[in-house]
């Protein structure tokens, strides 16, 4: 079992829709929640028109990435995690 201080990754896909372009959302991740973000990936129409999709590595304590989990879910956004596949 890793310890609170152990750092960990955990790959995600997120959908932030249209209506938060003008948030930002994955910027909170990094500032409120104290992980470091690297966007692997990500589909967002041409001025920002429709939903964008994220494919995000999250690098942060077992606990930061709860809560930012917890962050993206309060928000109601789409999340899938690649516990299952890293086939994507």
């Amino acid at each position: 079992m890793a310890s609170d201080n152990t750092l960990t990754h955990k790959r995600i896909r997120v959908r932030i829709p249209k209506d938060y372009h003008s948030q930002p959302v994955i910027s909170r991740l990094v500032s409120d929640y104290g992980l470091t973000v690297n966007i692997t990936a990500a589909i967002l129409g041409a001025n920002a028109v429709g939903d964008g999709w994220f494919d995000l590595d999250l690098q942060g304590t077992n606990t930061q990435i709860q809560n930012g989990l917890t962050y993206l879910h309060e928000l109601e956004l789409e999340v899938w995690d690649d516990t299952k596949t890293d086939d994507w």
